[in-house]
Formats: C-alpha cells, structure tokens, sequence
C-alpha cells in the first residue's frame, strides 16, 4: 500500500503545488520581516537622494552595463574590509531604484569609490582605463566626453521617484535641468562614481 509520500511523488500536480507552496511560506518567513525592520527600511544618517547630476549618471552607469562586471556590495568579512572599507548597509541603498548589490567582480567593487580619486583620474579611467590601471581589461567609454547629458526627462523621473518616497523638494526638481545644463555623460558618470558610498565615511 502506498504512503502519503509515494503518492505525493507520483502525482506530479500535486507536488507543484506542494513545492510552491513550501517556497511561498519560506519566502514570506523570510522576506515579510524585513519591512518592519527600520535597519532595512530607514535611511543611514546623512543620507540623501541623487541630486539630479548623480541620477543621470547613475542611469548611465546601467545604461553601459558598468553593474556586469562591478557589484556595489563589501560583504562583513575581514578581506572585504580591508580592501574596500565598512562593509554595506542595507540603510545606504534605500534611494536605489534598483539596487546595484550584486557580487560579479571582474573588477574591483565600486561601492566606496566616492572620494577616493579625483575627477581627473575618473576621467583618464574612462576614456582609457590602461592609462592608469595597465593591467586593467575594462574597456574604454570616449564617446561619454562626448554625448550631452538629455535633459528632457531629469524632471518626471525625480517626480516618479517622488512619489515612491524619495524626498525630492519643488525646488530640487524645478532646478534640475540646470544641473545638466552644458555637461556631459562623462560629466554625470563622474558624479555618480564620486558618490558611491560617502555615507558612511569609516574606512580600515
């Protein structure tokens, strides 16, 4: 005589329905807390939203896939520390839309990089990463010193952003097309990069 068991296996419709019900109450055990949790939830002191420079080039940064090769994410281990400073919170990353964690590292993790080099030496990675890096196998991005930054929807993006609970002011998104007046992609990728991880200043 068959067990509960053997007839679970042999009907495959109903183990599906088993298994995605298993996963689902695994996943909200798992998940569900973390909204209530204001460690996840609230802002890191100090914390504010991309100013609209950062934005654009924060969506360049994704545009040129610079999240396939480069997490954004130093995991709490003495090695991580170490080499790139206070490990990640997830209070630093509550006004990514969407977060750029990730652990692909053909290249170095970007997270702390904000400060550490000056604009110039952004620029000459970027236009030709051997300049200053020779035994880097990034690939240059020229053509970003040469595109003007669009400024046509700067403005519906703080909006919408806005509206998910970034606290954009009127007067930030009003000034926005300002901010990108007259620069360029390279100018807006700098930015972003010069950002990453200054909320948390504490370096090893």
């Amino acid at each position: 005589m068959a067990s509960g068991h053997d007839k679970i296996e042999k009907n495959v419709g109903l183990l599906i329905v088993l298994v995605i019900l298993v996963v689902s109450v695994g996943g909200l055990v798992e998940i569900v807390p973390l909204y209530f949790m204001k460690s996840t939830t609230e802002a890191v002191a100090g914390l504010k939203p991309y100013p609209a420079l950062q934005l654009a080039g924060r969506d360049i940064y994704i545009r040129e896939a610079c999240n396939a090769c480069h997490s954004q994410m130093i995991r709490p281990f003495r090695a991580e520390t170490e080499r790139y400073g206070h490990y990640s919170v997830a209070g630093e990353f509550v006004y990514d839309r969407p977060f750029l964690w990730g652990s692909k590292r053909t290249g170095p993790d970007l997270h702390r990089v904000g400060g550490r080099y000056s604009d110039d030496w952004h620029r000459v990675h970027l236009i030709n990463p051997r300049d200053v890096v020779p035994e880097s196998i990034m690939p240059g991005y020229p053509w970003l010193q040469e595109n003007a930054l669009d400024a046509s929807d700067i403005q519906k993006k703080m909006e919408v952003l806005r509206t998910l609970g970034h606290p954009y002011t009127d007067e930030e998104i009003a000034k926005a097309p300002d901010a990108l007046k007259g620069r360029t992609e390279m100018d807006a990728m700098i930015a972003y990069l010069q950002g990453l991880g200054t909320a948390i200043t504490t370096r090893r």
